[in-house]
């Protein structure tokens, strides 16, 4: 995914104010041991780029001053009510060195899934990301996780995902639970308690 912006040599709140009134968005890119440098954005061009998933997961091509460099959107600071993309932060990539990320879960066969068809259990995705460590190369935009033969009551762990090649999961030592099969009871002992309450 391209992504184009522009140097911008004055820094402050004043300025940052003025770029913001003008329809861009300040931001800085950092990282591999180059100078941070300034960088101004097109705000609507940004905004619409911000709903895609893959901006938020993908190596992006910053290209500034017809230089292109690789880099991992890191953190997006937007206006408390106004939609206003604040400011952006972007890291350079090392193509040879690993990167600690997160990526986004997908769920697949939620609809067919027998504790749901049958069992009557609702699933409830406990985590819709997850910390992950590769190389730039082998980066994913997501992970699949296969709800398919997931028992009423049961859950699925990180421990138990289909990960890509040359990816890990960066848990520290934790093993926790992605999704979960989640049997619909206690109607019945809610009427049983009510009339003691």
């Amino acid at each position: 995914m391209k992504v184009v912006a522009f140097e911008r040599n004055l820094q402050g709140t004043g300025a940052s104010r003025r770029l913001r009134n003008a329809g861009k968005t300040p931001g800085i890119v950092y990282g591999v041991g180059a100078e941070p440098q300034l960088v101004e954005l097109d705000h609507n061009a940004l905004w619409h780029a911000l709903k895609k998933e893959a901006f938020h997961s993908s190596i992006l091509d910053l290209e500034v001053a017809g230089k292109s460099q690789q880099v991992l959107l890191r953190d997006v600071q937007y206006h408390p009510f106004r939609q206003l993309v604040l400011h952006v932060d972007f890291q350079r990539v090392d193509p040879n060195k690993k990167l600690h990320t997160k990526v986004p879960l997908h769920f697949l066969n939620q609809e067919t899934n027998p504790a749901v068809k049958l069992g009557g259990a609702v699933i409830s995705h406990v985590l819709n990301e997850i910390d992950i460590v590769c190389l730039p190369a082998n980066l994913p935009q997501f992970i699949e996780v296969n709800l398919a033969d997931m028992l009423a009551g049961g859950s699925v762990h990180a421990s138990d995902l289909k990960l890509p090649l040359g990816v890990t999961l960066n848990l520290h030592g934790n093993n926790p639970v992605v999704a979960a099969a989640v049997v619909k009871g206690g109607a019945a002992e809610e009427t049983a308690e009510q009339p003691a309450a």
